[in-house]
């Protein structure tokens, strides 16, 4: 069936609409590529509703299906020993003596594993800080591990600042530890670390991490050798706009790069919003757009946060402007579960892992935690119908039989407990209590002649 752009876009001359100074259908359609000056012109002058109407109409050209996807993978934070400063962390501990500072040994993290495999889990997702006290071969050995203890289990680990960092700690060439981690098990590379690419932020939040062009060289390799990786940005901090844009720029450009020349390329985008509790960022100044004056970069002083209008108007536009890029999963992780359903009419068309296990941003005071049944009642409340999936984005099962988890019966009596509790005695006098309505003080209509 034929995608009928027009029917799914509000009218360019409507009342409510703001109307672009371009063809914003030959975008939508994918007929044109958005430019960056466009970008600019939706950012500040398109209506919130507007983007997510253009986004909404984007996503459902690449995706028609009727379903939403999800994963079941478990994050696995291996150490929190970390070189770098990163001051929007909480999760990190350059002390290595520190009281919390550890490093996971072979067996938990064996046993993690385990556990996620008995809820029906796919891959697993393992990232940590950059510990220069572990040697090469405990990355050989875990890998090897993994793959012979849980052969069908997808091991997707280790972002781009790691692998900078291990080329630094064993004196290797990224493309040569890649390829090592690829022959010892790694499957995919996760966008851990993004950040943003620009070197004016990046210098102030992340100091001791690799730079944006080292972020992104290191995807190029792993494309190279046919690793499919995913592209991530965090928003809401000391960053302009026009940051942003630079960043989503050069992955539009690498993808492309990547979709020409090597074996894989960036399977899905990512985005979230800073979470400031227990950063040292936390401590700047805060910028409000209620301040009447422009959010300006202040060489780093001034942190201007992101709330949810800012989150799903980046993610509408970028889903207008990454057009290379098939996959954009909500983040409800840091904007919560009803956020996170509203994502997918504003670009998303996945609604990522169901969260067995996650420590860095809830060590910046965000705890929303979904299981698989409440992932699967939000996509279909929202329209459409769940399915579970890979790395890949292949579908491994949809969920539209009586059995699905968010259609299973309930055991009797299963119901959360009451928040507040009284006894007998208090409620029967509540009951008592002589109650006047409205209706009492309402004066008879007068009769008619």
């Amino acid at each position: 069936m034929a995608f009928d752009v027009q029917s799914l876009i509000p009218p360019l001359d409507g009342p409510m609409c703001y109307r672009p100074s371009f063809d914003i259908h030959a975008i939508v359609a994918g007929e044109q590529r958005m430019t960056d000056g466009q970008f600019l012109e939706l950012y500040h002058h398109a209506a919130l509703p507007d983007l997510g109407r253009w986004a909404f109409a984007a996503v459902s050209r690449h995706h028609p299906e009727d379903y939403r996807t999800y994963v079941i993978d478990r994050n696995i934070n291996y150490t929190n020993i970390c070189t770098a400063r990163c001051t929007f962390c909480a999760f990190k501990r350059n002390d290595p003596g520190a009281a919390d500072a550890y490093t996971l040994d072979r067996e938990t993290i064996y046993q993690k594993i385990r556990e996620l495999v008995a809820l029906g889990g796919t891959q697993i997702l393992m990232q940590g800080g950059m510990n220069p006290a572990l040697p090469l071969s405990y990355y050989q050995d875990l890998l090897q591990g993994i793959r012979q203890h849980f052969p069908a289990v997808h091991i997707h680990a280790f972002s781009p600042p790691e692998f900078v960092e291990f080329s630094r700690f064993f004196n290797m060439p990224v493309p040569d530890l890649l390829a090592k981690f690829k022959e010892w098990g790694l499957a995919t590379v996760p966008g851990g670390g993004g950040e943003i690419f620009s070197d004016r932020v990046r210098s102030r939040i992340g100091p001791g991490k690799c730079s944006g062009e080292q972020w992104l060289d290191v995807m190029s390799a792993a494309h190279r050798l046919g690793m499919h990786t995913s592209a991530t940005m965090l928003i809401g901090h000391i960053e302009t706009i026009e940051d942003r844009l630079d960043h989503l720029a050069r992955l539009r450009q690498r993808q492309d790069w990547a979709l020409a020349n090597a074996l894989a390329h960036y399977s899905a985008f990512i985005h979230w919003t800073y979470q400031p509790d227990n950063t040292p960022l936390d401590r700047k100044r805060k910028w409000t757009p209620d301040s009447g004056k422009p959010f300006e970069f202040d060489d780093g002083r001034t942190v201007r946060l992101a709330d949810a209008h800012e989150y799903l108007r980046m993610l509408a536009l970028a889903r207008l402007y990454l057009d290379n890029f098939a996959n954009m999963q909500s983040s409800w992780v840091t904007m919560g579960p009803k956020i996170g359903q509203l994502a997918l009419y504003f670009g998303a068309n996945d609604m990522g892992s169901v969260m067995m296990e996650e420590n860095v941003v809830s060590s910046a005071g965000t705890t929303y935690c979904l299981g698989e049944e409440q992932i699967c009642h939000l996509i279909r409340d929202a329209g459409w119908i769940p399915a579970q999936r890979n790395q890949y984005y292949q579908v491994l099962r949809r969920q539209d039989g009586a059995d699905a988890p968010d259609l299973r019966p309930r055991k009797p009596g299963i119901f959360p407990l009451r928040q507040h509790k009284i006894t007998p005695q208090e409620a029967g006098a509540y009951r008592a209590i002589s109650l006047r309505t409205w209706s009492s003080r309402v004066e008879p209509a007068a009769s008619p002649p």
